[in-house]
């Protein structure tokens, strides 16, 4: 697509990338990270950050980061092309497949299908930590949070809020600027 529309170019980026998001929109950063800030300049890798922490702080589904990238393309309109295009086409093929898989219930391939999944999308969760992780972490303090955020999440039954809020009054007190 090209840059003459922005609007365009909004809807079938999030359109295309909607349908190679396994395991949902999170899963799906890095190439959200590399087209709005690398490729079409929307924004700035601290923008980014900021909108991703936007969209997780905020109640709802994880791809509220889509309508913010799309608001700050094209106001309102922008919001609501972003979030249509990044839902709809994964919508209706998550219904198509569904009703495929319901009458192949009998047959073993859907499971093994379903469980080939997991580490794709486990994958795909872990390279949008590390982008984020890379937009976010300026300083070796906060590389330092970062990590330890990331091992007790790993090796404890510490629920992630508590870390959530931990990592939220550290950097309160500017000690990570």
């Amino acid at each position: 697509m090209n840059d003459d529309s922005p609007i365009l170019t909004l809807a079938w980026t999030f359109a295309v990338m909607s349908l190679f998001a396994v395991g949902g929109a999170n899963s799906a950063i890095p190439e959200m990270h590399r087209v709005a800030v690398d490729v079409h300049h929307w924004l700035t890798d601290k923008q980014f950050a900021d909108v991703f922490a936007i969209s997780q702080l905020s109640p709802g589904p994880n791809v509220l980061i889509v309508t913010l990238i799309g608001y700050t393309v094209g106001g309102l309109g922008g919001a609501l092309i972003a979030t249509v295009a990044m839902c709809l086409p994964t919508a209706l093929l998550a219904y198509g497949v569904s009703r495929f898989l319901d009458r192949s219930s009998h047959a073993r391939w859907p499971s093994v299908l379903q469980a080939s999944l997991v580490p794709l999308s486990i994958g795909l969760m872990a390279a949008s930590a590390f982008v984020l992780a890379q937009t976010s972490d300026r300083t070796s303090a906060a590389i330092l949070v970062t990590g330890a955020a990331a091992v007790l999440a790993a090796f404890t039954r510490l629920n992630p809020l508590w870390l959530l809020l931990a990592g939220g009054c550290i950097g309160f007190t500017g000690l990570l600027g």
